[in-house]
């Protein structure tokens, strides 16, 4: 079974944001998938915008390539700090994270 079957996602749009309160700077999501997460000079992990750069603003979300969602969801379950959330884009349904179904 596949990531995206695991979740039920299929082949839908979906997207990650981190809730830096909540964020430990263990760099774990910057490590499984640096496309998509990098530690900024506070400690504290932040997703990445198509041009590479650190979206500051709370709740800022980027989009996860179908390529790295196994490394991105993997993120999301070794996060020490329940941080990070992935939703489908359609209806924003939390597919993993701490509030995933």
């Amino acid at each position: 079974m596949t990531v995206q079957q695991e979740a039920g996602v299929g082949d839908e749009a979906l997207e990650v944001w981190i809730d830096q309160d909540l964020c430990t700077g263990d760099g774990i999501c910057a490590q499984y998938a640096p496309e998509v997460f990098e530690l900024d000079i506070d400690g504290l992990a932040y997703v990445k915008g198509s041009g590479d750069e650190l979206l500051q603003t709370p709740g800022a979300t980027t989009p996860v390539p179908l390529t790295i969602l196994r490394d991105v969801a993997d993120s999301a379950k070794e996060c020490p700090g329940d941080c990070i959330h992935v939703r489908r884009v359609s209806d924003s349904v939390e597919v993993y994270g701490p509030d995933a179904e």
